[in-house]
């Protein structure tokens, strides 16, 4: 791997983390998928990240895995970037969803640590180095602890960035600034750090980051890329009242167990079937339904049936 043959993808500002819609049968629903890429792309993002958490990835196959990589690549066009999410607790099928997301076109690959293995430090770097080398584009890390059990300790996440030319960034979800603001004073130059957390993101850029991927601009993208754009342009107080606005939904996004809040509020939106894989359900207190929508009403969210 050498960088003079790897595409430069920009992490700054908002991707979005975007869900994958489901027909009240059950199948991956393309003609949803398709109106809420439009509408961020319509919105101002900066790019998508397909088949992660909020994408109820561990409950689609490997066909359904590839095809939804591949629809989103071709709805987007090349407007904006595509981050596919093609990590696994097995190496193995990590290097197989990621190789068949550089085929189909994605400017990028983002890699969650194994989870459930539990792997040490020694375990993770060989991970993500056997996923980085057999690809030729750029690989974000994914640290969130509270999903896997195991932290990318900082030490390990330097440690790749050198060896291995294509790892260009991290999406931090680690809760801690302490950490965020290690890993960016050790970075390498050109290294990439990101939020992993809506709530956490003007702090990351006062830190030096660079954006956030994030789950709140499933719903409001406009509002989350203009967030980052006062925060980006020096506009502190501006971006800071935005954020005391945008906060109630912040919270509301993780009242129960993500995606599901989100994607409930989509739904009442328009823009999806409230459906969902199992283990994942609906609701389970609907006072949160309540709290989604107290959150929403003051935000001007557009509704699909009205405008898409």
């Amino acid at each position: 791997m050498t960088t003079d043959t790897l595409r430069p993808l920009d992490l700054s500002g908002v991707y979005t983390a975007l869900i994958t819609p489901f027909t009240r049968d059950g199948w991956v629903d393309e003609a949803a998928l398709a109106d809420l890429i439009e509408y961020q792309i319509e919105s101002g993002v900066s790019g998508l990240v397909p088949c992660g958490t909020t994408g109820e990835s561990p409950t689609l196959s490997h066909a359904e895995h590839d095809h939804v990589v591949d629809f989103t690549v071709r709805q987007a066009a090349g407007r904006v970037p595509v981050i596919a999410g093609t990590g696994s607790n097995s190496t193995a099928e990590a290097i197989q969803l990621s190789q068949h997301a550089e085929m189909s076109g994605v400017d990028g690959v983002l890699l969650i640590s194994p989870y459930y293995n539990k792997p040490t430090q020694k375990g993770l770097y060989q991970h993500f180095r056997a996923v980085a080398e057999a690809v030729n584009i750029p690989v974000v890390l994914y640290n969130i602890q509270g999903r896997t059990a195991v932290n990318i300790e900082t030490p390990t996440l330097v440690r790749l960035a050198q060896d291995c030319h294509n790892i260009v960034g991290v999406k931090e979800a680690s809760g801690s600034l302490e950490q965020m603001s290690g890993v960016i004073e050790q970075r390498l130059p050109g290294f990439q750090v990101v939020s992993g957390d809506d709530n956490m993101v003007l702090d990351l850029l006062e830190l030096g980051g660079h954006g956030v991927i994030s789950v709140a601009s499933n719903v409001i993208p406009a509002q989350m890329a203009e967030l980052v754009r006062l925060a980006r342009a020096g506009q502190q107080a501006e971006a800071r009242a935005l954020e005391a606005t945008l906060e109630p939904f912040f919270r509301a996004c993780f009242c129960e167990t993500n995606p599901i809040p989100i994607k409930t509020a989509l739904a009442e939106y328009g823009w999806c079937e409230e459906t969902f894989r199992l283990p994942m359900t609906t609701l389970e207190d609907e006072a949160h339904r309540e709290q989604l929508l107290d959150a929403l009403r003051p935000l001007d969210v557009r509704r699909r049936t009205q405008d898409a």
